[in-house]
C-alpha cells in the first residue's frame, strides 16, 4: 500500500493540470466569424456547432481573440444564435481519399455531388501537410505534350512542371483547360473548380471532360455561392487528392480554376478575422498561403509526379496586379491569354511573346529551341512594325527582316490558331514548326 507521502507528487500534478473544456458557447457572430467562449482547440481543427433546432454543422477554427475562439462555419452563419453549443471533436481538418474517387465529383469535404451513391474505401489525408524537402524533388527532364500546338512547339512543358494560365474573363482559360484534359497523357487527372459559376460545372463535365475523361478523373467543386471557407478548402482538397495518387507512383495532371478565387476567399476570411489589408485589399495571409499551396505540385524522387496548371484571373487585364505577379514569381512558367487576340477570333488566344516556360530548355533539343526562337523573332518584328504597316508608312524592300516576317504572317496565324476539338500530337506540332 502506497504511503500518503508517495502519492503527494501525483496530487500536486493533478492540481497543476489545466482542465480541457471540450464544449463552448457562442458569444457573438460578426460577418463570417463565430466567436465562442471555449472549447479548447487548435487552429485548423474541425468542431461541431449545434444550433437551436438541433442541427449540427461543422466549423473550422481560424484564430483566437481576447480569450475567445474564432471559427468559421462551412455552411454559412444563418441560424446561429448566442449560446449555441460548440463541441471540439479533437480532429484536424483532413480529406478521405482512395482509388474509389476516380470518376467521381466531390465537394470540399469529400462528399459526393454526382448522385452515384457513397464513395468506397478511403483513408484520411491531411489538407495542409508539412512542406516537401526541396532535395526530395526530381528535376523536370521529360517533355509533356498537351495537344495544343502553340504550347507544345513554343512553350514546351515538362512532367512535374507548374504553369499558370493568365488572362481576363472570357478569353478562353476554361476552354484551354478542357483541351489539356483531353490532350495531356496522365495516369490520373484531378480538376479543382474553385469559385466556378454553377451553370458551367455540368458543361465542363459533359463537353470539356467527356465520358472517357471522367473515368480517370476526380473533380472537386466549390461554386461561387459557397461560403469562402468551402472555396478555400476546394483548392486544398484537389491538391490533396493529387498528392494521394502521386504517392501511389502515378503521374497526375492537376488543373485548378482558379487561384485568384482561392486568394479572394482567403481575403474574405482574413479581413473578417481582423487582418489589415496590405496590398489592394489583400491581407498578408494571402501571400503566405499562395506559395504553400503552389509548391505542393512537382515530381518526387522514388514516387510519382504532379504536373499542375493554374488559371489566374487578372483584374482589368493587368497581368502585373498583386496576385498575378506573386503567382508568376512562384510558378515554373506562365501562359498569357490576350483579349486583343480573342477579339480577332484568334483561339487559343495565347500571347507567345508575353509567355514563357522556364523548363523548356531542360526538355527540348537545341534544334527545337532555335526554331522556336526564330518564330518568336518573327512575331516580335511583326508587333514592332504594326504601326508603320497600318498607316502605310513602310515601303516593302526597305528592311529585309520586316519583309521576311510579313511573308510569314499568314503561316504564323494558321500555326498558332487551333480549334478546341482538333488536338494535335507532339510529333505533328514539331513537324508543323519545322514546316514554318
Amino acid at each position: 500500500m502506497a504511503s500518503p507521502l508517495s502519492l503527494g507528487r501525483f496530487a500536486e500534478r493533478l492540481r497543476a493540470a489545466e482542465p480541457l473544456p471540450l464544449a463552448g458557447r457562442v458569444v457573438r457572430t460578426v460577418g463570417l466569424l463565430v466567436e465562442s467562449r471555449g472549447p479548447k482547440a487548435r487552429i485548423g481543427d474541425l468542431c461541431e456547432l449545434t444550433s437551436s433546432d438541433g442541427t449540427p454543422q461543422p466549423v473550422e477554427v481560424v484564430g483566437f481573440r481576447d480569450g475567445h475562439l474564432l471559427s468559421v462555419p462551412l455552411s454559412g452563419t444563418v441560424g446561429i444564435r448566442p449560446g449555441d453549443r460548440i463541441v471540439a471533436r479533437g480532429r484536424a481538418s483532413g480529406l478521405p481519399v482512395g482509388p474509389a474517387l476516380l470518376g467521381r465529383v466531390i465537394d470540399s469535404l469529400g462528399r459526393p455531388l454526382d448522385g452515384l451513391g457513397p464513395i468506397g474505401d478511403t483513408v484520411p489525408y491531411p489538407l495542409q501537410p508539412a512542406p516537401l524537402n526541396p532535395l526530395a524533388r526530381d528535376p523536370v527532364t521529360t517533355p509533356l505534350g498537351t495537344g495544343i500546338r502553340a504550347i507544345d512547339a513554343l512553350l514546351t512543358c515538362g512532367r512535374g512542371q507548374r504553369l499558370g494560365l493568365f488572362g481576363g474573363s472570357g478569353v478562353g482559360k476554361s476552354t484551354l483547360l478542357g483541351m489539356m484534359v483531353r490532350g495531356t497523357s496522365a495516369d490520373v487527372t484531378v480538376i479543382g473548380l474553385v469559385g466556378e459559376r454553377g451553370r458551367e460545372v455540368r458543361g465542363f463535365l459533359e463537353h470539356d471532360l467527356g465520358p472517357e475523361g471522367r473515368k480517370r478523373s476526380v473533380v472537386v467543386v466549390s461554386t461561387s455561392d459557397n461560403p469562402p471557407l468551402m472555396r478555400l478548402r476546394a483548392a486544398y482538397a484537389a491538391t490533396t487528392v493529387a498528392e494521394y495518387f502521386r504517392d501511389q507512383g502515378l503521374n497526375v495532371l492537376l488543373l485548378m480554376d482558379s487561384v485568384t478565387r482561392f486568394a479572394t476567399a482567403q481575403r474574405e476570411l482574413g479581413l473578417a478575422a481582423g487582418e489589415p489589408p496590405a496590398t489592394r485589399g489583400y491581407p498578408p495571409s494571402v501571400f503566405a498561403l499562395l506559395p504553400a499551396l503552389l509548391e505542393r505540385a512537382g515530381s518526387i524522387r522514388s514516387s510519382g509526379s504532379i504536373t499542375a496548371f493554374y488559371t489566374v484571373l487578372v483584374e482589368g487585364d493587368d497581368t502585373n496586379e498583386p496576385i498575378a505577379d506573386h503567382v508568376r514569381a512562384i510558378l515554373d512558367g506562365h501562359i498569357v491569354l490576350s483579349r486583343q487576340l480573342a477579339a480577332r477570333n484568334h483561339y487559343p488566344a495565347i500571347d507567345i511573346l508575353q509567355s514563357v516556360s522556364r523548363t523548356m530548355p531542360d526538355v527540348t533539343t537545341r534544334d527545337h529551341r532555335l526554331k522556336a526562337a526564330q518564330v518568336r523573332q518573327w512575331l516580335s518584328t511583326i508587333e514592332q512594325s504594326e504601326d508603320l504597316l497600318s498607316v502605310g508608312a513602310y515601303v516593302p524592300g526597305s528592311n529585309p527582316r520586316i519583309d521576311e516576317a510579313m511573308g510569314k504572317r499568314e503561316a504564323l496565324e494558321a500555326f498558332l490558331c487551333q480549334p478546341p476539338d482538333a488536338l494535335m500530337p507532339v510529333a505533328e506540332s514539331l513537324a508543323a514548326l519545322q514546316a514554318l
